[in-house]
Parts: structure tokens; sequence; C-alpha cells
């Protein structure tokens, strides 16, 4: 069906149900970012490919919401379909909240799937709308009725992630997490977000494309553990290790009503951003509820010396993949027929070539010209650009290994490039080294550091509608809570916590000129210590990402002469660890990438 047979079969069992409004969100049961097949509603109503966005349906109208990442992406998508784009944070676009208020009349219906819409989202909808006596149901999926082809959910196996990379065992987090739960004077603990699962039980699968995850609850007492998944994913490995705590293993969905019988003298930790408005109403009312953080957030991104170390293993063997790309390509544009497409393909063939490689993190974006200007452009063959002998190309991939998750951007010259982008490039490149090399004292976060990166753009009066990076998971999701870099806070990314020893952390500036070029340089940073004085506790990062930053687009009289020497330094990690893994040809291109400027 086309989308606007979709949506008219939507408003059909809207219409049976008395629902005024629909919200279609883009997460699955757990709040990912990054959802399974089985979970794309928003897409199959809608048409819109990105990552991040939700739909509103009503009688009369239906309306996309995304950030701006994706409003190129977004426009392009949904032409044709009837749905407006609403702009997030700009000027004058009310928020989804404010155009349900605005659109629903007094005493009307809203209508979701509590599985899939975050609890406090719920709650504030439930507040909100209350003034005008607006009811909401949240027992129907919808979306599942007129999908008829739906994917079913996912039955790939778990695996257990040996302590050689984890660094710690499940029964010493689990310990750790219960000396939490007693500082918060709390007895029990439902975790549904499924990188804190894989992280506390050490199990790892693929049930979500590029995050190896597994579909699983968990519920934590101070003597009793519950995990809710599929039981004939988990094989003997994992069963024995699970055994030690004497971990009680329901089906997946008995979450739902497991829950119900919680008793009411006790008092349960969750995470009303994290866990989902089904279960949250499925809690008995007598029983007292702790709002605050997931403790196993802060745990997993203090990333271990043992996954420090394999994260830097992890990022030789993808510099040394990157770099033998770059080289390829470098000598290939215009001699043989390479797109976006079969140039993304090279990459994927060249990490797959790395011990230990599992899979990419996430799609990978690879963009020429124009297409770079659109953040999370995603090339298809309808699309697919032919890369040329002149001009820039974006390509921003990354690796899943048994021994780290990399992310890796590079903006290169294919050819010829005028002054402007050789201006833009190495104003990105300045942005990216001085946040590199911030030193700060501990109790730092992210947004305190982020106009480090941000001012040669301002000062050209030029801007990205992104945070300048993300914390990222260990053989986890790309994108992790809770440290990054934005320039101001937003309270549902979750990314401005102090920053701290362990912590792992991109550095992606860039510059997306619509309709003409998009630059991205992004290297990953480790937070360590420096010293200790009467000041307090000094704290600087560690670059840890390994492959050239193209030399050929670089102005050098717009760097000072700090910027020259940390990217001769830099040049110089990346020639003597990644050298030796090379061909002679590949050696000799590299020393000319990485020479002094």
């Amino acid at each position: 069906m086309m989308i606007k047979e979709r949506l008219s079969m939507l408003r059909k069992y809207m219409n049976e149900k008395n629902i005024d409004a629909y919200i279609i969100p883009s997460s699955d049961n757990h709040q990912s970012e990054y959802v399974g097949d089985y979970f794309k509603c928003r897409e199959f109503i809608s048409g819109f490919t990105g990552s991040a966005g939700t739909v509103v349906v009503t009688m009369e109208e239906a309306g996309l919401w995304t950030d701006g990442r994706y409003f190129i992406q977004a426009e392009n998508e949904l032409k044709g379909s009837t749905i407006k784009l609403f702009k997030m944070g700009e000027e004058g676009v009310p928020t989804t909240d404010e155009y349900l208020y605005n659109n629903i009349k007094e005493g009307g219906v809203l209508g979701f799937d509590g599985r899939v819409i975050c609890a406090k989202e719920g709650s504030n909808l439930e507040d909100k709308l209350a003034q005008k006596n607006i009811k909401i149901v949240y027992e129907y999926d919808l979306v599942g009725k007129v999908w008829e082809d739906r994917p079913s959910l996912s039955t790939e196996k778990a695996f257990l992630l040996d302590v050689k990379f984890a660094g710690e065992t499940f029964s010493s987090k689990l310990e750790r997490l219960r000396n939490a739960m007693r500082e918060k004077n709390v007895t029990a603990h439902v975790i549904t977000t499924l990188d804190d699962i894989a992280w506390l039980f050490n199990i790892r699968g693929g049930d979500v494309k590029f995050n190896p995850v597994v579909l699983s609850y968990a519920l934590i007492t101070l003597d009793k553990v519950y995990l809710f998944v599929d039981e004939t994913k988990l094989n003997e490995e994992i069963l024995n290790e699970l055994n030690k705590e004497d971990v009680c293993i329901k089906p997946y969905n008995d979450i739902y009503e497991f829950i119900k019988t919680l008793d009411k003298d006790e008092k349960i930790l969750l995470d009303s951003t994290k866990i989902n408005y089904a279960i949250l109403n499925n809690i008995p009312n007598e029983v007292i509820k702790v709002d605050e953080f997931n403790p196993t957030m802060f745990m997993k991104a203090q990333k271990n010396k043992v996954e420090l170390e394999n994260i830097r293993n992890s990022h030789i063997k993808d510099g040394v993949a990157f770099t033998k790309f770059m080289y390829w390509l470098k000598n290939n544009v215009g001699k043989i027929e390479i797109s976006e497409l079969s140039a993304s393909k090279k990459l994927e063939d060249l990490r797959r070539e790395q011990d230990g490689f599992i899979e990419p993190s996430f799609g990978t974006i690879a963009g020429y010209r124009e297409h770079a200007a659109m953040m999370h452009y995603s090339a298809t063959p309808e699309t697919d650009y032919k890369l040329e002998p002149r001009d820039l190309f974006l390509i921003d991939s990354g690796g899943q290994y048994y021994d780290g998750t990399t992310d890796i951007t590079r903006t290169m010259a294919l050819g010829e490039v005028n002054d402007e982008l050789k201006k833009h490039f190495t104003a990105v490149v300045r942005g990216m080294i001085n946040l590199s090399m911030a030193k700060f004292l501990h109790g730092v976060r992210g947004y305190n550091l982020d106009i480090l990166a941000r001012r040669p753009m301002w000062n050209m009066g030029i801007d990205y509608k992104c945070g300048t990076g993300h914390g990222i998971g260990f053989l986890l999701n790309v994108h992790e809570a809770p440290n990054g870099f934005r320039w101001r806070i937003v309270p549902e990314r979750f990314d401005s916590a102090v920053l701290e020893e362990g912590m792992v952390t991109t550095n992606e500036p860039g510059i997306y000129i619509e309709g003409s070029h998009g630059i991205r340089v992004e290297n990953e940073l480790f937070v360590r210590k420096a010293e200790k004085n009467e000041y307090g506790q000094f704290m600087e990062f560690e670059v840890v990402t390994l492959a050239p930053i193209d030399l050929d687009i670089i102005d050098v009289k717009e760097m000072n002469r700090e910027e020259r020497e940390y990217l001769n330094c830099y040049h110089k990690l990346v020639y003597d660890k990644i050298s030796p893994f090379l061909t002679i040809e590949e050696k000799e291109w590299l020393k000319e990438y990485t020479r002094e400027i």
C-alpha cells in the first residue's frame, strides 16, 4: 500500500475505537534509538527512514516531527504522502504535546501503543491533556493492524561476552548494582533498556541491526534476578553463567503480568524516561516508585582498564581498514567506477578482513558533494552518486568488534577543490583539534567544552544543527548516554553528565551547506585523569581513532602553531600504529598523507 492508503486504513481503525489522534514514535518496547524491523511502525506509516522522529495522525491531517539532522531527508521522503513536516526546535513550530493539546477536542481521546511510548512522555501527556478532559487509551497497536506483512520478532541467538573483553563478571556487576540499590533504599529495580541489560549480564546478541543486544527485560531485587527473554536464544554457556546468580528466566512478554504481582511493600527504582508507559501503569499503585536514572547507565559509561585496552586494539584494526580504504579511494577514483554504495561496501569488506569484526556499528553514511550536506544521508540505488575525481566525499562509518565499538568520519578530496571548501574543511579540523586538546577540572560537562569545537564555525557565522559528540558503548550501541558534547542542554538527549575517567566520546564538528557540500571529521576520545594539585583534579583527553586527516584540503595559513603541532603529532601516531599492517605501497602513501605541515 502507498502511504496515503496506510493512513486511510489507520484512520478507519482509529474511528472504530473513537480515537481522535494517534501517536507513532520511532522506538520499540525498550525506548531504543535503533530498532528491529518488527518495530519500524513510524517508517511503515510515513515512509520516512531516518532513525528519529514521531508521527501524529488525526482524522484531518498527519505530521512528522524530527530534528535538524533529518530536515532535508524528511522533506524529500514525505513528498506526496500528505504528511506535514514539523521541524523540531525551529521558531514557531509546536511540540507534539502542544499540537495534540490544540488539535484534540474537549473530552476527546488520544491513542498510542503503551509499549512504545516512554513512561515520562505518557505521564506528561496525561497531565497536559487532563486540562481538556482528554482521555488516553494505550492498549491498541493500530499500526500493527494495518501492517499485514509485518516482520516477526528477531530470533537471533545470543552469546556470552568473555570477561577478557568485558573486564568484569556478571556477578561483580550485579553486586555493584545491588549496592547502588541499597544506597537508594529500594528493594527492586526494573531495567528495560537493552544495552543496560546486555552490559549487566555480559550477553550480546543480534536482535537489532548494528546494536548487538538481546530483546529482554530485567527485574532485580536484593535477593532475586528475573530475566524476561526468549530462552531459545540463550546457549549453555550463558545459562551456566546466569545460574551462578540463580537467575530466573521467564518468557519475554511476561514482564507485563509479572510486574502486576509486585508486593505492595516493595520500593522500586525505575527510570521513567526509559521504561515504557504500559509497564509503569502495570505496577501496583501501592508500590513506592523511585524515579531516577538507571545506575547501570553510569557504570557502563566508565569503561574499565580491560575495556579501554580492548578499545585501543579495535581502533588499530579499524584504522588499518580505513587507511587501506582511503588509499584505495584516492588511487582509483576516476580510473574505475566507484559510487557511494560501492565505496561503502569496499570499506565494510576491508573491516571484515580484520580479526574479531562482527558487523557495522550503524548504517554507513557515504555522501558525495551535496549529499554530504544531509547529516544522516543514506544512499539508495535511486540516489547513488558516482564518484568523480573532484570535490568532497564524506564517509561516516564504524564497526562492532569483540574488543570494541568504533565510529569514524573522514571527509576527503577526490581531486581539486576550491578555496571555500578548503576554508570550511580547515575550520572543521581546527574545531576538532581544539576540543581534543582541552584540559579541564573534574566536574566539567560536555556543554562547558563544546564552544572549543564550534568556535571556528561560529566565527564564520556558520553552525551545525546537532551535538558535537556522543558517548559510545563497548560492543554496544554507538550512541550511549550520559556523556556528550553539545552547546546547550537538550534534556531528552541525556548527554550532559560530568565527564568521568573512562568515558568514550566522539568529537565530530561539521559544516553542512544545503545543495553544495558537507564536511565532518570525527575522532573518538577517552577521558583520563591528568595531574591533581591544590586547584583540584585536572582531566584531559586521549584520542583513540587512528586514520589520516586529508592534508589535500588543509589550508595551513588558517591554522595556528599549536593546531599544526597537534595535527603533526596525531599523524605521527597514526603512522606509527597503522603502518606495520600495510603493504609497502600503502605505507609509502601513508607517509605522504601523515607528513608534517
